[in-house]
C-alpha cells in the first residue's frame, strides 16, 4: 500500500473533534455545577425560562456568581491535572522524533483523545460524578495531549518543507487550519448540543478520532526513516531519556553565543505572548454565559466560529506581510491587534459589541506561526525535533499556568468587574513587545542565522566578536 506525506487531514480531523468537545466540556461542567447549586434541572436561555439572573439584588444573582467562580476553579484544576503528564510525554516523544519518526507524536494524542471522549460519553450518559474528569484528564495527559500533537505536526511540516523561504507561509497554513476548523467545530457544537445532546456529541468525536488513527497508521508515511541503531538493539527507558535530554541540551551547548541567545529570546517571546493570549481568550465562554450577555449554547457556538475569520485574516496577513516585511514586524502587528481586541472585550456588555471584538483582533494569531517559523529557521535540519519539543513543552507549561492564573483571577474579580482579566491580558502584552524592541535594537533577527552550517555560524560569530 502506497503511503502519502499529507498530514493536513490528520490535523483537520483531530482539531475538529477536539474543538467540537472543548466548549461542550466547559458547558457540561457549568450545567452540572449549576444544577447542584440550584437543585433543579438546567434551563437553556433559548427557552421561555432563563437561568441567567441580571438583577444584582436578587439572591439568585449571588448564586449565579458562585457557580461562575466554581466553574472557573474547576476548569483550572482540570487543566493542571492533565498538564503534568502531557509535559513529560510531549518532551520525550517530540524530541525523539528526529530519530524515531513523527507518527508517534500524532497517533498517541489521537488515542488519548479517543479514550477521553469515550469516558465523557459514559459520564454524560450515566450522570456520573464530575470528579471522574480528573482521572480522564490525567490519562489523556499520559498520551501526550494537544502539546505532543502540535509539536509532532509542526515538526512534520518542517521536515516536508525544504524551501526555507516558504516555511513561514507553510506553518501559517497549518495554523489557519487550526483556526478555521476550530471555528467551524465551535459553530456546530451549539447545534450538536441542542440537537443530540452531550452524549451523542461525544460519541461523534470518538468516531472521528478512530478514523484519524486508522489514517495515521495505515496511510501516512513518516518523514523520518528508521535508523540502523533502532534495528540493532532495543533502547532502555534510561537511555531514551538520556538521549532525549542530551539532544535538547546540545541544541543550546553547541550553538554559537549569538544563536543561543536568539533561540532563548524567541522562546521567551513565544511563551509570554502565548501566556497572555491563552489566558485571556479562555475566559470568553464563562464571560458570555454570565450577565449581561447571558448567551445560550448556539450564541456561544457563533462566538467560537467568529474566530474562523480571525484565523483567515491572520493567515492572509502573514502571507501578504511576509512579502514586504521582516518576521519581527509581523509579530509586532499581531500583538497590537490582540491588545485592541482584549481592551474592547473588557467593556463589551451587548451581544453586538461582543461579536465586534473580533474586528480589532483580526491579526492576533499572526505572532504564533511567525515565531514558530523564526525558531525553525534558526536551527539546523537535525535539530527540528529538539526545538519543536521545546516549543511543545513551553506551550503546555505556559498554557497551564496561564489558564490557572486567569481562572483564579476571573473567579476573584467576576463579582465586581468581570472584564478585569481581559485588561490584564492586554497589559501583559507589554512584556513580549519590550523583548521584541530590544531584539530589533540589537539587530538580531532569526533570518540572519537561518539554517547556516556550523562553520558558517562560527565565522559569523568570530566576525561579530
Amino acid at each position: 500500500m502506497r503511503k502519502v506525506l499529507c498530514v493536513e487531514p490528520v490535523i483537520f480531523v483531530y482539531m475538529f473533534a477536539s474543538s467540537l468537545t472543548s466548549p461542550l466540556v466547559q458547558q457540561f461542567i457549568y450545567r452540572r455545577l449549576w444544577e447542584g447549586e440550584y437543585n433543579s434541572t438546567f434551563v437553556s436561555p433559548g427557552s421561555n425560562a432563563t437561568y441567567c439572573e441580571q438583577n444584582k439584588s436578587s439572591p439568585a444573582y449571588v448564586k449565579q456568581k458562585e457557580v461562575q467562580e466554581k466553574a472557573s476553579v474547576f476548569n483550572m484544576q482540570l487543566d493542571l491535572t492533565g498538564a503534568v503528564p502531557s509535559l513529560i510525554v510531549a518532551f520525550v516523544i517530540v524530541a525523539n522524533g528526529d530519530r524515531q519518526g513523527r507518527k508517534r507524536s500524532l497517533v498517541l494524542p489521537s488515542m488519548g483523545a479517543l479514550i477521553a471522549d469515550i469516558c465523557l460519553t459514559v459520564i454524560s450518559y450515566f450522570s456520573l460524578s464530575l470528579s471522574i474528569l480528573f482521572a480522564v484528564a490525567f490519562i489523556s495527559g499520559l498520551f501526550g495531549s494537544m502539546a505532543t500533537f502540535l509539536g509532532g505536526g509542526f515538526a512534520f511540516i518542517a521536515d516536508v518543507c525544504h524551501d526555507e523561504k516558504q516555511k513561514t507561509t507553510r506553518i501559517a497554513v497549518v495554523d489557519l487550519i487550526f483556526g478555521v476548523v476550530s471555528g467551524l467545530a465551535g459553530l456546530l457544537s451549539g447545534y450538536f448540543l441542542r440537537g443530540i445532546g452531550f452524549t451523542w456529541t461525544f460519541v461523534t468525536a470518538s468516531l472521528l478520532h478512530v478514523v484519524n488513527i486508522i489514517y495515521i497508521i495505515f496511510f501516512l508515511e513518516d518523514t523520518v526513516g528508521i535508523s540502523e541503531f533502532q534495528h540493532q538493539s532495543p533502547v532502555s527507558c534510561k537511555e531514551l531519556l538520556r538521549d532525549t535530554f542530551s539532544g535538547v541540551y546540545m541544541l543550546f551547548k553547541t550553538a554559537p553565543y549569538k544563536k543561543r541567545i536568539l533561540i532563548i529570546v524567541l522562546l521567551f517571546t513565544f511563551m509570554t505572548y502565548l501566556f497572555t493570549m491563552v489566558g485571556g481568550s479562555s475566559l470568553f465562554t464563562l464571560y458570555e454565559l454570565d450577565e449581561p450577555l447571558c448567551w445560550n449554547e448556539v450564541y456561544i457556538g457563533y462566538g467560537a466560529a467568529a474566530f474562523t475569520s480571525v484565523s483567515l485574516t491572520s493567515f492572509l496577513g502573514v502571507y501578504l506581510f511576509s512579502k514586504c516585511l521582516k518576521d519581527i514586524y509581523i509579530v509586532f502587528i499581531g500583538i497590537f491587534s490582540y491588545i485592541g481586541g482584549m481592551v474592547m472585550a473588557a467593556f463589551a456588555k451587548t451581544t453586538l459589541l461582543m461579536f465586534l471584538v473580533r474586528v480589532p483582533s483580526l491579526l492576533c494569531f499572526m505572532p504564533i506561526p511567525v515565531l514558530r517559523s523564526m525558531l525553525s529557521k534558526v536551527v539546523l535540519t537535525g535539530e527540528q525535533g529538539a526545538v519543536f519539543a521545546c516549543i511543545a513543552c513551553l506551550e503546555v507549561v505556559t498554557g497551564t499556568i496561564s489558564l490557572s492564573v486567569f481562572n483564579i483571577l476571573y473567579a476573584a474579580t467576576v463579582a465586581w468587574f468581570s472584564g478585569f482579566s481581559f485588561l490584564l491580558s492586554a497589559g501583559l502584552c507589554l512584556i513580549p513587545l519590550t523583548v521584541l524592541c530590544w531584539l530589533l535594537c540589537t539587530s538580531w533577527n532569526g533570518e540572519d542565522l537561518a539554517l547556516l552550517a556550523p562553520e558558517e555560524v562560527s565565522s559569523i560569530e568570530s566576525i561579530d566578536s
